[in-house]
């Protein structure tokens, strides 16, 4: 890959994730890691992930992940179950008021990422947005 388009790249990326997490704190006092547990616990049978997978999933080490679930708790977001087959293991639970949350936040990230690239589209990285699109 050229480093011209590398650097696009990452230009693009740091532009749609200030934005997207500027929109979700503004709009649902949400940050992006919180949005993105909320959307793989909505997404996940039964609502629950362990803590480790959860954090696979969204990029976070555990102790990250340990304190993103504390506010999401906090919150009402979520809550705390045992693994009836492992004490050690700990899932993170969407709660009804959760699901709410993260559907209304979803709307805000849709919205949100398609109107960050429709304005980087009109600037230098109008190619690069072309090529991602399709």
């Amino acid at each position: 890959m050229d480093p011209r388009t590398w650097d696009q790249v990452l230009t693009l990326y740091a532009r749609v994730e200030h934005e997207l997490g500027r929109r979700l704190q503004g709009r649902h006092a949400l940050g992006l890691s919180d949005y993105r547990a909320l959307r793989r616990l909505a997404e996940a049978d039964d609502g629950e992930l362990r803590m480790q997978d959860l954090a696979e999933r969204i990029g976070l080490n555990q102790s990250s992940v340990s304190r993103l679930a504390a506010r999401l708790e906090s919150a009402g977001l979520t809550r705390r179950d045992l693994c009836p087959d492992d004490r050690r293991g700990v899932y993170l639970v969407i709660t009804d008021r959760g699901r709410t949350v993260q559907e209304a936040a979803s709307h805000t990230y849709r919205e949100t990422l398609d109107t960050t690239l429709d304005e980087a589209a009109d600037s230098d990285l109008g190619t690069l947005i072309a090529r991602l699109r399709g």
